[in-house]
């Protein structure tokens, strides 16, 4: 029999209870929470059994077989984020009213971006903490859709992810590019050919790896076709696999540069299975962004225009703006072998 809640008007104190079980799914459980929050274990469980108490609902699972949500805790956990966001957009605002830059700033990245010497993220933030010492960053890594629909939901403040398949939710600003090649690992048996006597129809006959979403590394392989025989969801996965000598996959150069200095993987053809990906930040068109999330943009823009790239360049224009953009259907995505996709 499902227990009834005893919700009313949220309270401080709710926020308080909200807040704990945030922090203990995003470190995956009690104990690691502990350091986080600073607070004992035995605490937090009391503060996790008061919040589902208060909401009539079992929010996790914790045992011998460790720490896991409930569907329940899944949406609550999902709508205490909404949530959280909107009041850090609230603070905003009211700070704006002061002139101060405070609270967090939330940012998701796709991943494995650090060592792109074209990517200057870090000197963005190094900037913007001259300019908002008060801000926390926030930063999460994720795939593509799930940055999207983050930025789209309130959930994260800006992304930064590969440009694919346009979104009118969204504002985009060009950062910077990614040079994607396809590799082999030294188990492969087209590992030791010279790239002289290979040709494009063995490559295309090897056994695929590619990324599970829509993505550039999707729309490439359609035009290029290549078939998937396993699935990645990271670009970590994809070496994964690679290495294991039995899969072929799109990794980026400056990621793939430590595998193959060390001789264990190399390019496949790489005048023909090659892209170039064009990284953009991303914001929610309505709202506007907040003072502190457009001191954020305007570091990555100012950031990515020095290191030489075409930082800044605005994709999508957003209603009102004075800013010379085309339209969503002519965002470009990626580059093949020369030829643009869109």
């Amino acid at each position: 029999m499902a227990r009834k809640a005893l919700l009313g008007n949220v309270t401080d104190s709710d926020l308080r209870l909200l807040r704990v079980f945030r922090a203990v799914v995003a470190c995956g459980g009690f104990a690691a929470a502990e350091l986080e929050l600073n607070i004992n274990r035995s605490t937090i469980s009391r503060h996790i059994k008061d919040l589902e108490t208060r909401l009539g609902v079992t929010l996790c699972r914790r045992g011998r077989a460790g720490f896991a949500l409930t569907g329940e805790g899944e949406q609550v956990y999902a709508s205490a984020q909404k949530m959280m966001a909107a009041m850090e957009d609230f603070q905003h605002e009211v700070d704006e009213l002061h002139r101060q830059l405070t609270g967090t700033v939330v940012i998701a990245i796709f991943d494995k971006t650090a060592t792109n010497p074209g990517c200057r993220i870090n000197r963005a933030f190094a900037s913007f903490d001259q300019q908002a010492p008060e801000v926390k960053p926030e930063i999460h890594v994720e795939p593509i859709n799930a940055i999207e629909r983050g930025v789209m939901e309130g959930r994260y403040h800006l992304g930064i992810i590969p440009n694919h398949r346009p979104s009118t939710s969204l504002d985009y600003y060009k950062l910077f590019e990614e040079q994607m090649y396809l590799y082999c690992a030294e188990d492969h048996p087209l590992f030791d050919t010279p790239t002289t006597r290979l040709k494009a129809a063995q490559v295309r006959q090897c056994r695929y790896v590619g990324i599970g979403y829509h993505s550039p590394n999707m729309e490439v392989t359609r035009q290029l076709g290549q078939e998937r025989h396993a699935t990645a969801f990271d670009q970590e996965a994809v070496a994964h696999l690679v290495l294991s000598g039995k899969y072929v996959g799109y990794l980026p150069e400056h990621y793939a540069e430590a595998f193959v200095s060390r001789g264990i993987m190399r390019p496949l053809l790489p005048t023909v299975f090659q892209y170039v990906c064009e990284f953009s930040a991303i914001v929610r068109r309505s709202p506007p962004p907040s003072r502190v999330v457009q001191t954020l943009l305007d570091a990555l823009i100012e950031a990515h225009a020095q290191g030489g790239t075409a930082g800044g360049r605005h994709l999508l224009s957003r209603p009102g703006s004075s800013r010379s953009a085309g339209s969503a259907t002519e965002m470009p995505s990626v580059l093949v072998a020369g030829n643009r996709l869109g």
